[in-house]
Order: structure tokens, then C-alpha cells, then sequence
């Protein structure tokens, strides 16, 4: 059997894996201990984010022809694939946090919403909150003002009634 066709279904595995996704992050995984890559890959799982470690010369098939394709110039040294269909900032927040306790954990770059990110832009990114996060924002900052006018006018309605 040939060498292409026992990469074939693993080439297949990573198109699906990143097919319809969000954004995907390429991360630096050397040197993390197994206790901290357990974490990760737990607190990852928790957010529904695929994290998996191929080889890079297998990525880059994958990701040939398709909006993904800037991150082959990035897919030097070890390399794991992080990769969310749902939430775009997500991956980019979970290893950014985690980083913060494990060190050797490094964001290489990703591409989010189509947008290629260097290491910089995926640590910016990763200061954005979750969309959960943005809409309770906006319903708190719409319902304030709204909250206000109704204690003005029960304030008034009180003044009346007592005079």
C-alpha cells in the first residue's frame, strides 16, 4: 500500500474537521505536560472546540484551496489544530487563557471568519468575549435607561399620591 494511501483518510479526517468552521487557531503545544494537556483538551471539549495534533505536511493538503490556506506559511515545529464551527473567538480565548497557567503554550496565528490573524492578532482577538457575553451587554445597556423611566414615574406617582 502506498504511502498517499494510508495519508488519504487522515488528509479527509482534517477537511472535515475545519469544513464549515468559524475560525481556526494553529497552537504551539511543546513542552506542555500531559496533566496540562488534559486540561486544555478538557476545557476546550467544555466549549465544544476540536483541538487535534496532525502532521503539518498533512494540514497543509488539507488546507489547500481553501480559506484556510494562509495558515500554511505557520505550519512550522509542532503544531496542534484548534478548530470551533460555532463561536469564532472562542478557540482563540481558551488558549489564550490556558496560557496563562501553562507557559510553552503558544498561538501561532488562525482565521477567523475568513480574516487570516498572526500570533498578535489571535491574542487580540482573544480579548473579545463570547457572543453570549456581547448580547447580555447589549439587553443590560437597553434595558437600563428603560429601568430608570419606570422608578422616575413610580417616584412621581408616589409624590402625588401622598400630596
Amino acid at each position: 500500500m502506498a504511502k498517499v494511501d494510508i495519508k488519504a483518510p487522515i488528509v479527509d479526517e482534517i477537511k472535515a474537521t475545519i469544513d464549515g468552521a468559524a475560525s481556526v487557531v494553529l497552537v504551539d503545544y511543546l513542552g506542555l505536560t500531559v496533566e496540562q494537556d488534559t486540561k486544555l483538551r478538557k476545557n476546550l471539549r467544555a466549549e465544544d472546540i476540536t483541538y487535534k495534533v496532525y502532521k503539518n505536511t498533512l494540514i497543509k493538503r488539507a488546507i489547500e484551496g481553501t480559506e484556510f490556506e494562509s495558515l500554511s506559511k505557520d505550519l512550522e515545529g509542532p503544531t496542534a489544530i484548534v478548530v470551533s464551527k460555532k463561536d469564532a473567538t472562542a478557540p482563540a480565548r481558551v488558549i489564550a487563557d490556558f496560557a496563562k497557567t501553562a507557559s510553552k503554550l503558544e498561538l501561532k496565528s488562525g482565521v477567523v471568519e475568513g480574516t487570516y490573524y498572526d500570533a498578535n492578532g489571535i491574542q487580540a482577538i482573544s480579548q473579545i468575549p463570547s457572543r453570549e457575553v456581547l448580547l447580555s451587554r447589549l439587553l443590560g445597556s437597553l434595558q437600563s435607561p428603560i429601568a430608570n423611566l419606570a422608578r422616575v414615574i413610580n417616584q412621581v406617582a408616589e409624590q402625588k399620591a401622598e400630596a
